[in-house]
């Protein structure tokens, strides 16, 4: 049955690219399924990760983000231009143990870095029995309300298929940007479909007010300030009404402020020398978080910096945080299970 939806970089990632002929994330695993939200038909894109079987549900759309053209893609796996060929990919463990992560991958809101925060944490979730869905999703361009949209409607559609992929719980796990629509995700759910059974947040951007944050993503969300006090163009009602909803928008998307104690629990992973997205994020919401009796865990790293991801030894030459990787590895096994 088809779902119709109605009424509702990472710093270091470089957003432009074109797509490179031999772009590969150093692995064979691909995803059993990709699913497009919006088109009618699978749509035919660059994407060298993509299942063999695919499904376009062909939703309708609350808003387009004003983006067209081709996609783009860089040999590291940053997608960028992402519209209305918006979607996920479904990766299926062997021996499900009943769990689901709905994967949102980083890239300060202007590329997803599909490879770093998206397929090697495919291959480390199907290892431990984990349903897998890697997030494609509309880049916001300033239309704050995309890219929430379609990570409900991902819920939406795993919910509806949870029995059949022998699912019985599904959370939501999200980095730097991708962190920041985790977060909204976790805390700004509509219903009890939409709603996450835990939340995994690494070295996410929380804030848009004036704590410490990363500029760019909340640039690409809700615009430059200085477009928002212009007075060009507006009437002084106009100008007004647009003066209080920047200001609503600053709180709405400041995720700390929409924790309450039906938010689900929530795992955080965090560097101290993190220079693109302080850790004062995730102490902030994790404060929140216990202020409003969440179950919350949190662990801070001294050094590894942003964007680390699931980039391991095995995807790549250098592994920057690899001398906490298997520390993390062990703390977020140990605490996925004790949601199950």
């Amino acid at each position: 049955m088809k779902l119709i939806i109605a009424a509702a970089a990472a710093a270091t990632a470089l957003f432009g690219y074109s797509i490179a002929a031999d772009a590969q994330p150093n692995t064979r695993l691909r995803p059993d399924k990709t699913v497009f939200l919006y088109q009618e038909t699978p749509a035919e894109i660059s994407d060298p990760v993509q299942g063999k079987e695919k499904e376009a549900l062909g939703l309708v759309m609350n808003e387009k983000n004003g983006l067209s053209g081709e996609e783009t893609v860089h040999e590291n796996g940053n997608i960028g231009n992402i519209s209305d060929n918006a979607r996920f990919d479904l990766y299926f463990p062997k021996k499900p143990n009943g769990q689901m992560i709905i994967v949102c991958p980083g890239g300060g809101y202007s590329i997803v870095s599909s490879y770093n925060e998206g397929v090697y944490v495919a291959d480390w979730m199907l290892s431990r029995g984990i349903t897998v869905a890697v997030a494609k999703y509309r880049l916001p361009n300033k239309h704050w309300e995309v890219p929430l949209e379609d990570i409900h409607n991902i819920f939406r559609y795993c919910r509806e298929h949870a029995d059949e992929w022998n699912v019985t719980s599904i959370g939501v796990m999200g980095f730097s940007a991708g962190g920041h629509l985790a977060a909204s995700a976790t805390t700004l759910y509509t219903d009890s479909e939409t709603r996450p059974d835990f939340s995994v947040l690494i070295y996410p951007v929380i804030a848009m007010d004036q704590t410490p944050s990363h500029r760019g993503t909340r640039l690409a969300l809700i615009g430059n300030e200085k477009d928002w006090e212009s007075t060009a163009g507006k009437t002084a009602d106009e100008w007004i009404h647009n003066q209080q909803l920047h200001k609503d928008l600053i709180w709405k998307y400041t995720l700390s402020n929409d924790i309450t104690p039906d938010t689900p629990p929530v795992f955080l992973a965090h560097c101290s020398d993190d220079n693109a997205v302080p850790v004062i994020n995730s102490i902030v919401f994790y404060n929140k978080l216990i202020d409003n009796g969440v179950n919350a865990e949190m662990h801070i790293w001294p050094r590894g910096g942003h964007g680390w991801g699931f980039s391991s030894v095995k995807f790549v030459k250098d592994d920057k945080f690899g001398y906490a990787r298997d520390e993390f590895g062990e703390s977020l096994g140990r605490w996925l299970e004790e949601q199950r």
